[in-house]
């Protein structure tokens, strides 16, 4: 098989990255993180089914195939380990890094990733929080939502959703309020008819929608205040 474009290892590392947070890929939900629609979503995903990338069950749900699941690792190992080298070393800010790291990654053979890897310190995750797979880090099975914590409760955030970095106002916004792995939390308000779930961070308030809260994962670290 030829080498794999640039937009198959888009959809190969947001298949992945999907399967990785326990989320079952359809063809729509896939369009939602790729910001296409969803003919032009199956169309690429068709595609991948007739190369041996991915399979579809009964259900039209989508899954790697080895072949494809060993590409997938590859390129979103590049992807990470670029974040997470741009953010370290280079300086640049969550949303900068992730723009540019979906350029970079394509670019990268293993003779520069090794030297990247060295360079960056041997990260085990992105700033995120994703795992770098090869390093042997996984997702921590005792993460919960941060959306799920009741009010009074306190935590660490452990875990960024890949999905959250599409938005790259939202990325600055959780950067500059230090919403980032590492930050210690406190729950202020989680009042599920006003849509959002507010957080004490270093004596600030940091207002959060619940669609964004429920892809934050979070280690408790305390009972009721």
């Amino acid at each position: 098989m030829p080498t794999p474009t640039a937009t198959i290892e888009d959809y190969l590392q947001a298949i992945y990255s999907l399967e990785g947070e326990g989320d079952i890929v359809i063809s729509a939900r896939l369009a939602r993180r790729m910001r296409v629609t969803p003919p032009t979503a199956w169309a690429t995903v068709r595609r991948m089914v007739r190369d041996g990338l991915v399979a579809l069950d009964e259900k039209k749900i989508i899954g790697l195939t080895p072949k494809g699941h060993e590409l997938a690792e590859d390129i979103t190992r590049r992807h990470r380990l670029a974040e997470r080298f741009l953010v370290d070393v280079m300086g640049l800010g969550w949303a900068e890094a992730h723009e540019e790291a979906h350029i970079f990654e394509h670019a990268i053979t293993p003779r520069l990733e090794a030297r990247i890897m060295s360079m960056a310190g041997n990260p085990q995750t992105c700033p995120h929080g994703s795992p770098i797979p090869g390093t042997g880090a996984t997702l921590a099975k005792d993460l919960v939502p941060l959306s799920s914590l009741k009010v009074g409760e306190e935590a660490t955030v452990e875990f960024i959703s890949e999905e959250l970095e599409e938005d790259t106002d939202l990325l600055v916004y959780l950067e500059r309020n230090e919403m980032k792995p590492g930050s210690h939390v406190r729950v202020l308000d989680a009042t599920p008819s006003t849509g959002v779930v507010s957080v004490e961070r270093n004596g600030h308030q940091v207002p959060l929608g619940v669609a964004v809260a429920e892809r934050i994962r979070v280690r408790r670290v305390g009972g009721l205040t």
